[in-house]
């Protein structure tokens, strides 16, 4: 059976962390998300998988909207765990972001979007 828990230890908190992220991460994007991510290698260690998501209050001006796609994001990656360790590694650092001002629909159409932009990984 898969491990399809959240645990404390898997999200990105930590201001250092963040801000390290942002200096030294590498961004992709495919459809309404975008992710920043910063993969393990010498020059940056990081310990184990660390994930976090975040929703512009440019875009989503009410929190209700804001925290419901921050909850289908985070429903996304937890699902789909297996598959984004797969694209992008078991130590990875990496921020999720929906880039787009149209609320999704179902949570089926983020999943899709999450899908491909781990399958698009891969292929690069």
């Amino acid at each position: 059976m898969t491990n399809f828990k959240y645990p404390k230890a898997e999200k990105l908190k930590k201001n250092t962390e963040i801000s390290l992220l942002f200096e030294k991460g590498k961004w992709r994007t495919n459809g309404n998300l975008r992710i920043i991510m910063l993969k393990d290698k010498p020059a940056n260690p990081v310990e184990s998988t660390k994930f976090a998501v975040s929703v512009s209050k440019k875009y989503f001006k009410k929190a209700v909207h804001r925290n419901r796609i921050k909850r289908l994001l985070r429903e996304c990656y937890r699902l789909n765990k297996n598959l984004f360790k797969e694209s992008f590694g078991d130590k990875t650092m990496a921020m999720l972001f929906w880039a787009s001002s149209e609320m999704p629909e179902k949570f089926q159409d983020v999943e899709e979007q999450f899908i491909k932009l781990c399958q698009g990984q891969k292929k690069s």
